[in-house]
């Protein structure tokens, strides 16, 4: 036990070390007006148009104008489009020259995203707004906030198998389980009630001290995000006052045998408790809703059965004082494989959600990750294959009748010798060896009365040490899916780039300038998208990524990718960027554009031997 503390601390000490923001499910699809735009006139509006729903906040919009003032503007709300649309409107007509929108939303699965663009009106100006990043993500926040829905989980997990346990396998000592049920419901309370603080302040991206202020505490309330931290501490309330009056009309903490209504009652309590997960993360945006927040329910349940049931399983054997019956064990072994089976479907489902294609798995940051936790519930599995194959050994063992136990003397002398029996050795044959019928398999000079010196003692032992694999490889596992939900999945990034925009981050106001090209050679299977990253955008030396799409959407490798840039207007160019193939993308480090302005991106792609093309594309670079 101490060993899994110490693992759990590693890993909180790895999300508070974290420093990375976390990247939210949401994408920017669209804009109108459209990033780097030149109007005729002055615009009414600007509407952004994501991928899924957004929550505003109060200062969702902050739009400045060629001088780096602030331009009055509308309260942020929803457009004609939906809740996918953020809009605010202008009250009197802009100038000319170019303007910068900076925004800043909340995603459907909870996460904060930000982002800029700019239009122009008339024309574009000589150098371009100096935006402030605005609150961005607190590294100290986003890492606190990290925490707790790590322990969260764990809390959740513990809880909920821990009951599952006593009411399923029923133990004939619950004693030992009593502490952890408890631990683990002020756990999930605690956590609970510090992300419900914490909220706001990671929404606008606020230092930790602004989270008791009352209006940042209303904001928190306000939003879906908070309203399901609120309603997981009522249900947590909840299910204390039944047990409160369980136990005064029982006077015992749990009876040893539940009644269906109780266990109704209790499978109600930990599904509505599942789904203030589902409710405000990644399976309440995106494709397919309903039937996402359906598995994202039975895969948070079935890991709770699995994991917390291991934990009450390790706690039962180790504190046990004599050995635990074999039907424990074997009905908690038939409940793990069921909840694994879940684990698996709900898994795939879930994974192929997330990533929309087979590239995805290997080219995103999601994808990376997934396979990390796919190595680790690997792991977990061959540690579960050899925790059954111990079970098995333990039913099938014969338990030591009383009658043939030895008593040991109690003075510390020689023992009284036991009475003769039928098939006991006379005085003058030697003892049985393990080769001979009747003998038994014990360890070399063991006694009944020595620990482990029985198969069933044996077994067990093994047993606890198969567990305890069990529960360690899955603390980590629960550490990465901690991490994962808090990544942004391949499909929105794909989305993202259908659409011919960056995916949007959670780090303020996003530096890179991101342009997606499209090309066609003439050729069966000879088109696609070059989507091309220049960071920071900005004058000066840019580093230059570029990733080749395929008519599937996935990504292709082409054996050529040339890329230069022109400023027509001060005659500057071709600057070449001489991109190198870095395995899956071409990139180059360093690029000097010495002057603001729209320039002339230059793409060449050579598809074969004999088929290229050269298409353009214009990129608007800061001061």
């Amino acid at each position: 036990m101490r060993a899994l503390t110490l693992l759990g601390s590693l890993l909180a000490a790895l999300l508070l070390a974290s420093a990375a923001p976390a990247s939210a499910h949401a994408a920017l699809r669209g804009s109108d007006p459209a990033d780097g735009a030149v109007l005729k006139s002055s615009p009414a509006s600007v509407t952004l148009t994501f991928t899924e729903a957004v929550g505003l906040l109060d200062d969702s919009f902050r739009v400045y104008d060629p001088t780096n003032h602030r331009v009055d503007t509308s309260e942020a709300g929803h457009g004609p489009g939906g809740s996918d649309t953020a809009r605010i409107t202008f009250p009197k007509k802009l100038g000319t020259g170019t303007f910068t929108v900076a925004w800043r939303v909340v995603s459907a699965d909870s996460h904060p995203v930000s982002g800029a663009l700019t239009f122009s009106v008339g024309k574009p100006s000589a150098t371009a707004a100096t935006v402030s990043a605005g609150p961005v993500e607190n590294p100290l926040t986003g890492s606190l906030y990290n925490i707790g829905r790590y322990v969260a989980y764990l809390a959740m997990a513990l809880l909920t198998g821990t009951v599952a346990f006593l009411a399923v396998c029923r133990p004939p000592d619950p004693a030992p389980l009593r502490t952890p049920v408890r631990t683990a419901w002020w756990a999930l309370v605690a956590a609970t009630l510090f992300l419900f603080v914490l909220r706001s302040p990671y929404e606008e991206g606020n230092s930790p001290a602004t989270a008791f202020d009352l209006s940042a505490l209303a904001r928190s309330a306000s939003g879906r995000p908070g309203l399901a931290l609120l309603a997981r501490v009522a249900l947590l309330a909840l299910a204390a006052a039944l047990h409160l009056l369980l136990r005064k009309r029982t006077n015992r903490d749990l009876p040893s045998s539940p009644s269906r209504p109780l266990l109704a009652a209790a499978a109600a309590l930990s599904v509505a408790l599942a789904l203030t997960w589902a409710a405000a993360e990644h399976a309440s945006a995106g494709i397919q809703v309903p039937l996402a927040m359906t598995s994202s329910v039975l895969h948070l349940l079935s890991t709770a059965l699995w994991m917390g049931g291991l934990a009450a399983l390790l706690i039962t054997l180790q504190c046990s004082a004599a050995p635990l019956p074999a039907a424990v064990v074997t009905r908690f072994s038939r409940t793990a494989f069921g909840a694994v089976t879940v684990l698996v479907v709900t898994g795939v489902y879930q994974s192929w959600r997330g990533l929309g294609s087979w590239q995805a798995l290997t080219d995103t940051s999601y994808g990376r990750l997934l396979l990390v936790k796919l190595a680790g519930v690997i792991l977990l599995l061959a540690a579960a294959s050899q925790s059954r194959r111990w079970t098995a050994r333990l039913a099938q063992a014969p338990a030591v009748p009383a009658a043939e136990r030895v008593p040991l003397p109690v003075g510390g002398g020689p023992a009284d010798p036991p009475a003769e029996r039928q098939d006991a050795p006379r005085p003058d044959e030697p003892p049985a060896t393990p080769d001979e019928p009747g003998a038994t398999p014990d360890e070399p000079g063991a006694t009944p009365n020595e620990p482990g010196s029985t198969p069933v003692g044996r077994h067990q032992a093994a047993l606890r040490r198969s567990v305890l694999a069990e529960v360690a490889v899955g603390v980590a596992v629960l550490g990465i899916t901690t991490i994962l939900t808090g990544t942004l999945p391949g499909r929105a990034a794909a989305e993202a780039a259908e659409s011919g925009t960056a995916p949007a981050t959670s780090a303020g106001i996003p530096a890179a300038a991101v342009a997606l090209v499209p090309f066609d050679v003439g050729t069966p299977n000879g088109h696609g998208k070059v989507q091309i990253t220049l960071d920071p955008g900005r004058v000066g030396a840019n580093s230059v990524q570029a990733v080749v799409f395929g008519p599937d959407g996935g990504i292709s490798a082409v054996p050529e990718l040339r890329l230069s840039f022109t400023l027509a207007a001060q005659k500057i160019g071709p600057l070449p960027a001489n991109v190198t193939d870095r395995g899956g993308y071409w990139a180059a480090d360093s690029v000097n554009l010495p002057i603001a302005g729209e320039w002339t991106m230059s793409v060449t792609v050579r598809v074969s031997d004999l088929d290229q093309v050269t298409v353009t594309k214009k990129v608007r670079i800061a001061a």
